[in-house]
């Protein structure tokens, strides 16, 4: 299978289930409060047992690596642009902030990045150096700030040290790295109802994006269309090149490797973030759009990555 032919078939097995959602809202098999519900089920549940599984399996060393240095810096880089154009242009506040620094900077690793990895890499491993990184730093940091900024908790040492037990999503994560650097082989009993409920989390985080697409405010159709410009033009253009200047110039790396930094840094913006977003009750359109966008447009940039790369 061809690099191009990878990446078509990783985007419609997303947009299919997408579009079930969609259409399910459509003929009012699912309402509005299913939205609430399939998000919550995600962020709670099925995705906490998914990460869990996927990090206890993964290769620990692959992901301490220059591929992860640059994962890290073009994302980091991306998001700090955000910050400064959007509190000084559109003057946001801290916790919608923090939502369009994700949507600019945080791939859909899980749910795009492994099938893409698979089919256009030829390994999944690929996408591990940043898949952690979202998970063991990015994301508990954005929802310690979430939780001080967007719920108006005093901002204490000991609750940012202690926010990351009180979150699922980053205890399943650092509870499956331990697993995967004690070389703990489980059980059965322990790993079949984890698959089970873990197998809900992609597909649940895109029904409940299907369902917002039908039934919330039309996607494009809000007053932060600079902003939505913005976020796809960081999440497409900015991030992936920062990773390519940095991957080719700095570490030396060429051919798979670039490909595969190149690649992953220009995956469109996590459904994830749509979650988190609701979940937190800030930024809700806006990372609704930004997927919105960066899927749709990321489509030929991921193709142009892939011919020009490959």
């Amino acid at each position: 299978m061809t690099g191009v032919q990878g990446v078509l078939e990783g985007f419609s097995t997303i947009g299919l289930v997408i579009a079930l959602g969609f259409l399910l809202a459509h003929f009012h098999v699912l309402g509005a409060d299913s939205q609430v519900l399939l998000s919550r089920l995600v962020f709670f549940v099925a995705t906490p047992a998914l990460l869990f599984r996927l990090l206890s399996r993964a290769d620990v060393s692959d992901a301490f690596s220059a591929n992860l240095v640059v994962a890290g810096c073009s994302a980091v880089v991306t998001a700090a642009v955000y910050v400064m154009m959007a509190r000084r242009v559109w003057q946001r506040e801290t916790p919608h902030l923090v939502v369009g620094a994700l949507s600019s900077a945080y791939v859909n690793a899980g749910n795009l990045g492994l099938p893409i990895a698979v089919y256009v890499l030829g390994d999944g491993a690929f996408v591990a150096p940043t898949l952690l990184l979202q998970l063991v730093v990015f994301t508990p940091t954005a929802f310690a700030v979430l939780d001080t900024s967007a719920w108006g908790r005093r901002p204490t040492i000991g609750r940012m040290l202690g926010q990351p037990v009180r979150n699922p999503i980053t205890v399943a994560s650092l509870l499956g790295l331990i697993v995967a650097l004690m070389h703990w082989d489980l059980s059965g009993a322990v790993t079949r109802p984890l698959d089970l409920v873990g197998g809900v989390a992609v597909p649940g985080a895109l029904l409940a994006y299907g369902v917002s697409l039908r039934l919330g405010p039309r996607p494009m159709n809000g007053d932060s269309s600079g902003e939505i410009a913005l976020v796809t033009g960081l999440k497409l253009v900015v991030q992936p090149l920062i990773a390519y200047v940095l991957g080719s110039q700095v570490f030396g790396l060429e051919g798979q490797a670039l490909l595969a930094v190149t690649l992953i840094a220009g995956l469109p913006t996590a459904q994830n973030i749509f979650v988190y977003a609701t979940r937190y009750d800030r930024g809700a359109v806006l990372a609704r759009d930004a997927i919105f966008a960066t899927t749709v447009l990321s489509v030929p940039a991921l193709l142009a990555i892939a011919a020009v790369l490959a």
